[in-house]
C-alpha cells in the first residue's frame, strides 16, 4: 500500500493563472507560500524564517471557484496529492517540475458579506 496525501495551509503568491479548455474544462495554476516561523535554538542558534513556496493546479469545479475568489494574498487550505513533471526546455535540458494537484480546497479568509461554500463554487451573500 502507498499513500500520496498533501495538506498545505498558506497564502497565494499571485492571481491564479486560469485557463479554459476544450468542453468546458477549466483548469487553474496557483502558487501557494507556506511559512516556518524564525526561532531560537536553546543554544542560542537563530533559525530564520523560510519559506516555501508550491506550485497548485486546480481542475473543473475548484479552478472556477478559484477563477471567481481566490486573489493574491488570500489564506487557503488544499489537500491533494503530488505529482511531478518531467520536460525538456529549449535547450534540450531536461527539468522538473513538482505540483500539488489539489482535490479539495477552502478560503480561509473571510470576505465582508460573502460566505464561501465548497469547491462546486456556490456562495451566499
Amino acid at each position: 500500500m502507498s499513500v500520496n496525501k498533501v495538506i498545505l495551509i498558506g497564502n497565494v503568491g499571485k492571481e491564479p493563472d486560469v485557463r479554459h479548455l476544450d468542453r468546458n474544462v477549466t483548469v487553474a495554476n496557483l502558487v501557494l507560500a507556506t511559512t516556518e516561523r524564525a526561532y531560537t535554538l536553546q543554544n542560542g542558534t537563530q533559525v530564520p524564517e523560510r519559506t516555501e513556496w508550491h506550485n497548485i493546479v486546480l481542475w473543473g469545479g475548484l479552478a472556477d471557484v478559484a477563477e471567481k475568489y481566490v486573489h493574491k494574498g488570500d489564506r487557503i487550505y488544499i489537500e491533494g496529492k503530488i505529482r511531478t513533471n518531467t520536460y525538456e526546455d529549449q535547450n534540450g535540458i531536461r527539468r522538473y517540475r513538482t505540483e500539488i494537484l489539489a482535490e479539495s480546497m477552502e478560503m480561509l479568509t473571510s470576505r465582508v458579506g460573502v460566505v464561501y461554500g465548497s469547491e462546486t463554487g456556490s456562495s451566499n451573500s
